[in-house]
């Protein structure tokens, strides 16, 4: 275990690191975006194919609606800082999944997003969804699934291209990027680090603030999804942090995410 965090050192100070956008962590990166824009074009194009997608046209239209403008939010906020180019190979698409069970969503790289219908109970409007699609979205752009490919290839392949992994062990790569992302085989959401959790909380209160959603919403909104945990924990909230403190740093991010918002 010693020289595996050795080896992980070792390849961060050798292969460099990026930075999460607004907060300025440094984060590990042995992954282009490239290839992990491909692997989630593949998997998501299988997510469709078994999914039952839905045919509730308002629904649908509401989904692509909110997730369009916090995907213009993004691109706004990225070619401000003069980092367009963060965003390339991204090519934005969101589709709602037809069930009623499973309340989750989630974001691959390069902007392929999913909505289960299970959710929209407790988003109940378009700002609410804001704030599922604003915190998912964050996650792709700041590069939490491909850090944690790189955490993984440092740890159980020793630090392998992604390339070479894949030709030399497919199963375990695909399995990885799975997990990564945090898509499931089923296509449920598995867990990103606590740490990450807070920093897509973090830029997806600005995000949404700057496609003219209020960020005052997502207290609600969360204190909803805490009150369904209570009984029967939705995979929304796998690993996500602790209920009071999640709303309590919510509370502390607000008058920054605020000085973004205009209202529409």
């Amino acid at each position: 275990m010693f020289k595996k965090f050795l080896l992980a050192g070792s390849l961060l100070l050798a292969a460099g690191c990026t930075t999460v956008p607004i907060t300025g962590r440094r984060q590990l990166s042995l992954v282009s975006d490239s290839e992990m824009n491909s692997l989630a074009m593949t998997q998501y194009k299988q997510t469709l194919t078994t999914a039952k997608l839905s045919t509730n046209s308002a629904d649908v239209a509401m989904v692509r609606r909110v997730g369009q403008r916090i995907a213009n939010a993004v691109e706004q906020y990225f070619r401000q800082q003069g980092q367009s180019s963060q965003l390339d190979g991204y090519q934005w698409e969101f589709n709602l999944i037809d069930d009623p069970k499973t309340v989750n969503a989630w974001c691959m790289p390069g902007g392929k997003v999913a909505v289960y219908s299970g959710i929209l109970p407790l988003t109940r409007d378009e700002t609410g969804l804001a704030v599922v699609l604003g915190h998912e979205i964050s996650h792709a752009v700041a590069k939490h699934g491909a850090e944690r490919m790189s955490d993984q290839l440092a740890a159980q392949l020793g630090g392998t291209a992604l390339s070479t992994a894949l030709s030399q062990n497919p199963t375990t790569t695909t399995n990885l990027f799975q997990e990564a992302v945090g898509v499931g085989t089923q296509g449920l959401l598995l867990k990103f680090s606590r740490r990450q959790e807070s920093e897509a909380d973090h830029l997806g209160l600005i995000f949404m603030a700057m496609a003219g959603y209020n960020p005052e919403a997502a207290i609600p909104f969360w204190e909803r999804m805490a009150a369904q945990s209570q009984n029967n924990t939705p995979e929304f909230l796998s690993d996500h942090p602790a209920d009071a403190t999640r709303i309590a740093d919510i509370q502390r991010l607000l008058p920054e995410a605020m000085k973004y918002y205009k209202p529409r």
